[in-house]
């Protein structure tokens, strides 16, 4: 094994020793007990969840892309002095 491999070897496992240790440490990650002042809200349902974390941003998209249509066929429409 030639020392350039030897360094990668060294360099990725020590990479993943230490994501390895972070992610046992981060107790967050593993709570399984509520934390003092933790108020969660009512979950939400099937529909709320697509309408929020899909609908929304698709909605967004358009708007801006359409924006950007309008802004560029405006440009365009202008005559060249």
């Amino acid at each position: 094994m030639s020392v350039a491999n030897k360094k990668n070897a060294l360099r990725a496992g020590t990479l993943t020793a230490g994501t390895a240790a972070l992610l046992f440490m981060s107790s967050p990650a593993f709570a399984v007990t509520r934390d003092d002042g933790d108020d969660p809200g009512p979950g939400l349902s099937v529909l709320e969840t697509l309408s929020v974390f899909v609908g929304l941003p698709v909605l967004l998209f358009l708007v801006i892309a359409g924006l950007v249509v309008v802004s560029d066929k405006s440009r365009k429409q202008q005559p060249n002095s």
